[in-house]
């Protein structure tokens, strides 16, 4: 086993590499400081291993280091990713789009990116400012890229910047791709960098991609004549500081809607996030400013988007005429719901329409689609898992909507990621629709429950840093596959999923294949009561996550909402019990 001066050891004999002149000043500056502190902890952070470039690109803390994102850490990603779009597009002259969010750096990073690009001979079309990310994946497929890049860190907090990694598709790259880009990258290092940008390929883009993004959103428009009905709809809107400034509120207005209200002191651009705890509007202390001044302005709803614009959260009032954030489950079975009741009302519906959620969203959205002759599909985590059922279904089915509990949702098909400004503009058209039959938002949601069953979802973050913590993860995924359970807070499992296998066991012993595109580290647990629960690793951050589902089939009004939440969460600890989570 590895002792702490070893690793020491092999950590000051990296960080020496990066006091050479193919570093600048500050960066062997900030280095030097490291390797003279009597405290090694920085120093073993910032270098004990190299920043992963995954599937989904990079994403860590800023700073110097190899397990840091830094302009030589992007530098060696975007040199192995040019290697590769060279490799696969021989002949051809190659172009990519890069954007970048408010985040720190991220003008610097994105620009980086651009250069070298530039220098590789591919086209780079470079926002001229932070641009949400749904217009990014626009932007490849608009202008026939064949890449892109965005810097962003989502909703993490303001120490980390990221760098998604983008195909001719508009999504993030999967396989083959996903893995020839990783072997290009692991190839390079800092001497193979082309630095210095050839600026006849760095085209800047910007206000005529707005609008053609915006003209594109406005297809996820169903019923125009419920928001010109309700234009005066009172929408409170916050960017928490990030990219959805630029495009939201233009993009509500282009809708119809006239009485919109931002909140100020996150209309700023800031990297530093200085009004909230953590830019992630899953959090719900990032909605108190917005709610506050929903009050003040006696707002119909709250609403606000991720720095990088891609997530989006949602507040109504309730029975009570009290704030409640909405979770991710809730907005995507709104989504699907609306999508699916109104074009089948309006006879937009040709029979060849589908939906998609991914494995751990609730089922609830599965019964909407069957009840109303819609196909549904199951994939995996990740918007490129949905962005993929759209690919391959192109010219033979239609995309109506798509997508999963972590705030995330897709109601159009030109754009293949998450799409915050699509989907809020859809949400008040939603609220503006239930407005209309003298509803709320709340009140839809006690319909839809009422006649579908309701449903209550809880997800569990067990975290564990480090290299300890990932073994531990490790472990305890290994322990789930050998000794499975075979009941969870009293109800009996009845099937089993391993999607790392692509095996489903059933109670009777039989095993089938699950048709998955590719293998993903998750186990699923199903009850004979509706109970569903899902354990997978975190692809980003050093945890292991339990998704709930509990269901409840004896809901028949608003007036059984009460009794419904409460029996949930008290399942819910039993099933916490039995994952012995508590």
């Amino acid at each position: 086993m590895e002792t702490n001066k070893e690793l020491i050891a092999q950590c000051e004999a990296r960080a020496k590499q990066w006091l050479t002149p193919s570093f600048d000043e500050e960066t062997r500056k900030e280095v030097q400081a490291m390797l003279d502190s009597e405290d090694k902890t920085a120093l073993i952070d910032a270098f004990y291993r190299d920043l992963e470039f995954g599937t989904g690109g990079l994403r860590g803390i800023m700073g110097a280091g190899t397990n840091r994102m830094n302009i030589y850490i992007v530098g060696m990603a975007t040199q192995g990713f040019a290697n590769y779009i060279l490799k696969a597009f021989p002949g051809k002259q190659c172009s990519v789009v890069v954007g970048h969010d408010c985040r720190n750096n991220g003008r610097l990073f994105a620009e980086t990116v651009a250069n070298i690009f530039s220098a590789n001979g591919i086209k780079a079309y470079l926002f001229e400012s932070l641009r949400p990310t749904p217009e990014i994946s626009y932007a490849i497929r608009h202008l026939g890229c064949q890449a892109g890049v965005n810097v962003t860190a989502s909703h993490n907090p303001k120490e980390y910047n990221g760098y998604k990694a983008y195909w001719d598709d508009g999504a993030q790259v999967l396989a083959p791709h996903d893995k020839g880009i990783i072997d290009e990258v692991n190839k390079v290092t800092i001497d193979d960098v082309k630095f210095e940008g050839n600026k006849e390929l760095i085209v800047p883009i910007g206000g005529e991609m707005d609008w053609d993004y915006l003209q594109a959103v406005k297809e996820a428009m169903v019923d125009q004549d419920v928001i010109l009905r309700n234009k005066d709809l009172n929408i409170v809107y916050s960017p928490l500081h990030g990219c959805g400034r630029v495009i939201v509120p233009e993009a509500l207005r282009s809708w119809g809607f006239q009485n919109i209200h931002v909140v100020p002191e996150q209309m700023t651009i800031d990297g530093n996030f200085p009004t909230v705890v953590s830019p992630n509007p899953e959090n719900a202390e990032a909605m108190t400013m917005g709610m506050n001044l929903g009050t003040r302005l006696n707002a119909d709803l709250v609403i606000a988007s991720d720095p990088d614009a891609d997530r989006l959260a949602i507040v109504c009032r309730n029975a009570k005429g009290e704030w409640e954030i909405l979770n991710g489950n809730q907005t995507c079975m709104m989504f699907s719901w609306y999508i699916i009741a109104n074009k089948k009302k309006l006879g937009q519906l040709k029979g060849n329409e589908f939906i998609v959620k991914t494995i751990v969203t609730t089922e609830l959205i599965a019964e909407i689609a069957k009840k109303n002759g819609v196909e549904y599909r199951d994939c995996y985590t990740g918007f490129k898992w949905i962005a993929n059922e759209i690919r391959v279904s192109e010219g033979v089915k239609k995309y109506i909507g798509g997508g999963e509990e972590s705030f995330g949702f897709l109601p159009f098909d030109k754009v293949r990621d998450k799409d915050s400004p699509a989907s809020i503009c859809l949400i008040c058209e939603i609220a503006a629709w239930a407005k209309d039959n003298g509803k709320t938002l709340y009140d839809l949601l006690m319909d839809i429950y009422a006649e579908y069953g309701f449903s209550f979802e809880h997800t569990i973050n067990v975290v564990r840093p480090g290299k300890t913590g990932a073994d531990e993860i490790r472990q305890m995924m290994e322990n789930f596959r050998q000794e499975p359970p075979k009941d969870l807070g009293g109800s009996e499992v009845c099937l089993w999923k391993d999607f790392q296998k692509l095996e489903m066991r059933k109670a009777d012993g039989t095993v089938e294949k699950l048709d998955m595109p590719d293998t993903s580290n998750v186990l699923q647990w199903f009850c004979t009561d509706g109970t569903k629960v899902s354990v997978r690793p975190s692809g980003t951050e050093p945890k292991i996550k339990f998704y709930l589902e509990v269901k409840d089939a004896s809901m028949r009004s608003a007036a059984d909402y009460e009794r419904c939440l409460a029996d949930a969460k008290k399942k819910v600890e039993a099933i916490k019990k039995s994952l012995k989570l508590d």
